[in-house]
């Protein structure tokens, strides 16, 4: 069931919902040798360790984009998240016509209230959200990233790949 903004997209932007709502996993060649790439970030991020959380996120999106065949993009990892009285933000993916040169991820290692290090699976989902955008434009070849299910489902998918847990049995819709 697409969510409530899919009706007041234009049919061309439903269809490319649509398309991206059936897109439910991202094939990896071999996530195996990715696990090790992806938990090296947990010890630098638990170590407060800024320039070493943003070598091995970027290492790891470049294995993702290596074993895809899609461009580079350019990993940053900031201190404090942005907000204000009503929003935080975690990640953004801003593309290569934004950038005017290679897309780019923005991620943040501290929460904006308590200035807290983020958890590690909140923050390497919120990496692999920005890397699902990338995908959608690179991989897939879509005009724009949408949050479907079928995003969704990507980015839950490819959490458990690079983090080396069995995928989820599928579930009845009864």
């Amino acid at each position: 069931m697409p969510f409530s903004y899919y009706q007041k997209l234009n049919a061309t932007d439903q269809r490319v919902y649509r398309k991206s709502d059936s897109i439910l996993r991202v094939a990896l060649p071999d996530a195996a040798v990715l696990v090790p790439l992806a938990k090296a970030i947990e010890p630098l991020l638990v170590g407060d360790d800024r320039r070493g959380v943003e070598r091995a996120c970027q290492a790891l999106v470049d294995g993702l984009n290596a074993q895809l065949r899609t461009p580079a993009v350019h990993v940053r990892v900031l201190e404090r998240r942005p907000a204000d009285a009503s929003y935080e933000l975690q990640g953004l993916y801003e593309p290569d016509e934004v950038t005017e040169g290679a897309a780019r991820i923005s991620v943040w290692m501290r929460t904006a209230k308590k200035v807290q290090v983020v958890k590690f699976r909140t923050f390497l989902r919120t990496l692999v959200h920005e890397v699902c955008h990338h995908l959608d434009y690179e991989l897939y070849k879509l005009p724009e990233t949408f949050h479907t299910e079928g995003f969704y489902a990507r980015e839950s998918a490819l959490m458990r790949e690079l983090l080396g847990e069995p995928p989820r049995a599928p579930t009845s819709s009864s």
